[in-house]
This record gives structure tokens, sequence and C-alpha cells, in this order.
């Protein structure tokens, strides 16, 4: 099933294909896990908000949330760099569902209370290629903040 994923994601098709709803949530869920990498330290805490931005996003249980994060860990592995990567999901995923995934990539920087730079440049990369603008970024990182209880930050 993932390697077929990653056929579809990564393949040579001269067209791209709008993904499965359950495919574009498992190529979103391994882009957040490639920004939790980023900085090098994939902890718990950032494990632990990408299981609940699963369940929100996707309604799952956490038998499912786990299964999911342990694909996307697989899949982000497998997955090409980060520009094309984040290409490939902008071509497969629909637009209305973009600025929501920025805004749960800076849930996930911010998840383990420290703030890396590494984190908040891959992000920043990511919402250009995605078609999000600096300042649309900028305030879903602000709501994000407030709603960790961290504004200003």
């Amino acid at each position: 099933m993932f390697r077929n994923l990653l056929t579809r994601l990564f393949g040579e098709e001269p067209q791209p294909t709008r993904l499965s709803p359950q495919d574009s949530e498992l190529a979103i869920a391994a882009l957040l896990v490639r920004v939790a990498r980023a900085d090098d330290r994939y902890g718990r805490d950032e494990q632990s908000r990408i299981d609940q931005i699963l369940a929100r996003r996707r309604g799952l249980d956490m038998t499912e949330v786990i299964e999911h994060r342990a694909a996307a860990e697989m899949i982000e592995t497998e997955a090409p760099d980060t520009v094309r990567f984040t290409r490939m999901i902008k071509d497969r995923v629909a637009l209305e569902d973009r600025l929501g995934v920025i805004s749960a990539l800076w849930e996930v920087a911010y998840a383990d209370g420290r703030r890396s730079a590494e984190e908040e440049s891959i992000i920043r990369l990511v919402s250009g290629l995605l078609g999000i603008s600096d300042s649309e970024s900028g305030i879903a990182r602000q709501q994000v903040l407030e709603q960790l209880g961290k504004p200003g930050k």
C-alpha cells in the first residue's frame, strides 16, 4: 500500500493526478515528519503533536493514528529533497487545504517548546512552494502560538 503511494507521489506521471483523501493525508503527514526532523531532534512531543493533527484532520482513532504516523515516517525517509517533495504535494493536494497544512507545520515546529531556525526555515520554504504567502504563513504561525499560549514568540 505505502509503496504504491510512493509510486503515485514520486513516479514519473505526465499529468499528476489528485490523491485520494487518505493518500493526501499520508503525504501531508510525511511533510509534518520532515519538519519535525529538520532540527535533528524528533522527539515524543513532536510525535504526539503529529498524532493529534492526524486525529483531528481525519478523525482517526489512536491505532490508526500510530499506523499513519509510522507510514509517514517511512515515506518521509524515501521522499526526495524538500523542494521536489513539496511541489509533488502541491500538484496533488487541493489549494483550500494548503493553509491548513502550513498551520499544522507550525504546530509541529513549536510542539517541543523550542524555537528552531531549521524548522522555521523549512516551513518558510514549504509555504512558498505551496503557494502560501509569507504574510499568510505568518498569520498562521501567530494563531498557532496563541493556541499554544505563547503569543508573540
